[in-house]
């Protein structure tokens, strides 16, 4: 393990204070920024100290209100899954056996299945039902060390189901004391009403994200740039009425085929831009220069048996910040465990575990935009998981089980 990293003391009367660690802080831009005997300290859900428990002060523990012996856990920031879609009615298991029949995901898609066949279970849920099969899913990504999480509309495709979603994203926030960003992706899939009128929805999503927005239900706006989605003509229009409310976005880019959506969210300034498959050397260096962040997302690139790699040696070499992401979803990303995919990560796209992590903190914040979380510093957010491991490789080496010891979002044990 690489030497500590020592961050500079804070004062007592401290709210939490964490000793007998391991820590994680992900110092710097590579390596763990491992400190080996660590201690934690918080006060208003704010870390105050990060450190080697010898440097704390004297009267460090008599002071703090709270005093917990890690009892020699891992430590890490709070995972951030910054890309799903956990909200949703229904399944598509009947959807995973075709696949595994011969059928394509764009042939079940024609066919009337995939997205829109979750939009009929979701758009005939209640709210409450809606959040009563959502709120499962959220607290089993929450149970496995997930602090933040972005959460997507996109099954609802008219102005009040996709209110219902953002509504409900809001909910499993307030319910599981996490954080959740949520991001409106009106431009999913064409609605079953509008068929071939594809301009004409788009028109329709432009107008209902101002009411959104003012209903303070919107962080982000996204939409499906692809083939069996929408034009880069018709994601212009709905990235400049993001742009009129101060928005900012991301994008489903270049999943399966090299649609020019990278380069074009990396001209707004975008976010992200995720899957990014087919994306080309040009959209890369256009999200270098953008700042743009390439969220990977192994799980669907798993469950739809791709073989067509992101351009992993292009993103390294231009420094474009990787994340990881569940992208869960009832059809093509079915996962719950954000550690599940960082292995996958690690096995399909051959990312090291450290980058993993980081994928899954430090650069998941920068593709939320948020910049008081993923490291272990003072200033950041007071989000933290204390591990039951023996490195942080294990991570993503263990293929399932539980892990954890205890989550904490804010400073407060969440699990």
């Amino acid at each position: 393990m690489e030497a500590a990293v020592t961050e500079a003391a804070g004062s007592t009367g401290w709210d939490g204070l964490l000793v007998n660690a391991r820590l994680v802080t992900l110092a710097g831009d590579a390596g763990y920024g491992a400190i080996e005997d660590g201690a934690l300290g918080w006060r208003d859900g704010v870390l105050e100290y990060v450190g080697p428990a010898q440097a704390l002060p004297a009267d460090a523990r008599a002071q703090a209100a709270d005093v917990i012996d890690a009892g020699g856990d891992w430590v890490t920031p709070g995972l951030i899954d910054c890309h799903t879609h956990a909200v949703f009615a229904g399944d598509r298991a009947g959807e995973f056996e075709q696949r595994l029949q011969g059928a394509s995901y764009e042939e079940i898609a024609r066919n009337g299945g995939g997205i829109v066949s979750t939009v009929r279970a979701t758009r005939e849920a209640g709210e409450d039902e809606l959040l009563a099969q959502s709120l499962p899913r959220a607290r089993t990504l929450r149970d496995d060390g997930v602090t933040t999480l972005e959460i997507k509309s996109g099954y609802g495709l008219d102005f009040e189901n996709e209110r219902k979603m953002l509504r409900v994203a809001r909910r499993i926030g307030e319910a599981l004391g996490i954080g959740v960003r949520t991001t409106f992706l009106g431009a999913h899939a064409l609605p079953p009403e509008y068929a071939g009128r594809a301009d004409d929805y788009i028109a329709a999503v432009c107008e209902w994200l101002p009411a959104l927005h003012r209903e303070g239900l919107v962080d982000a706006v996204d939409a499906f740039c692809e083939r069996i989605g929408f034009s880069l003509v018709q994601t212009r229009r709905v990235f400049e009425a993001a742009r009129a409310l101060g928005l900012p976005v991301k994008l489903h880019a270049d999943q399966l085929s090299d649609g020019e959506g990278a380069a074009l969210v990396a001209e707004f300034g975008g976010l992200s831009a995720d899957h990014v498959e087919y994306t080309s050397p040009a959209g890369v260096a256009a999200m270098a220069k953008a700042g743009t962040v390439a969220v990977l997302l192994p799980g669907a690139f798993h469950v739809l048996r791709e073989t067509k790699l992101p351009p992993l040696e292009e993103f390294r070499g231009h420094g474009v910040p990787m994340a990881v992401a569940t992208d869960c979803n009832p059809g093509t990303s079915p996962l719950q465990s954000l550690r599940l995919a960082m292995s996958l990560a690690c096995t399909h796209f051959r990312l090291t575990p450290e980058e993993a992590l980081r994928g899954a903190t430090v650069h998941a914040a920068r593709a939320l935009g948020l910049h008081d979380r993923g490291r272990l510093r003072p200033g950041q957010r007071a989000d933290f998981v204390r591990w039951r491991i023996g490195q942080p490789a294990q991570l993503a080496y263990w293929l399932g089980g539980d892990l954890v010891t205890a989550v904490h979002v804010g400073g407060q044990a969440v699990r």
